[in-house]
């Protein structure tokens, strides 16, 4: 049998790697990044300048709102044979236009895409956005002053 190195170096307490060497990463300088803002200081700066301390922010939640929408095709599945839509009722935000529409349809949401009207009005349908209303009587009594 083979003699193993370990057994030779039994009693020997450094194994013939040196004070230091046979410890746990010790002669790399420690482990992962440790010594960053120490012996490998340089190191970080010219590789790694955004790894210590906060970056950006999080929004917070309460002003946060994602708006539901829906598109022009998902209206005649969702709401068959009706021709006038409150998708605010509905609990939609926003009309988009993709997909298409076949029938005379007057919705009203608080929000459209330009599109989402286009295809209505070919369609001889109408789209009432409240807020444009709003906008409106106030710019016509500004103007009665």
């Amino acid at each position: 049998m083979v003699r193993k190195k370990t057994k030779k170096f039994r009693g020997s307490m450094t194994h013939g790697r040196g004070k230091k060497a046979g410890r746990g990463a010790g002669l790399k300088g420690g482990r992962g990044n440790a010594g960053l803002l120490k012996h490998r200081y340089m190191y970080m700066k010219k590789n790694m300048p955004d790894h210590f301390g906060r970056h950006g922010f999080k929004r917070p939640q309460s002003i946060m709102k994602k708006e539901k929408t829906i598109n022009i095709g998902e209206l005649e599945e969702n709401f068959p044979g009706e021709k006038n839509i409150d998708l605010t009722k509905a609990g939609y935000d926003k009309l988009l236009g993709s997909g298409y529409i076949n029938s005379k349809v007057k919705v009203i949401v608080n929000n459209a895409s330009k599109k989402a009207v286009e295809k209505i009005k070919e369609k001889d349908g109408e789209v009432i956005l409240p807020k444009e209303e709003k906008i409106e009587k106030k710019e016509v009594k500004q103007n009665d002053n």
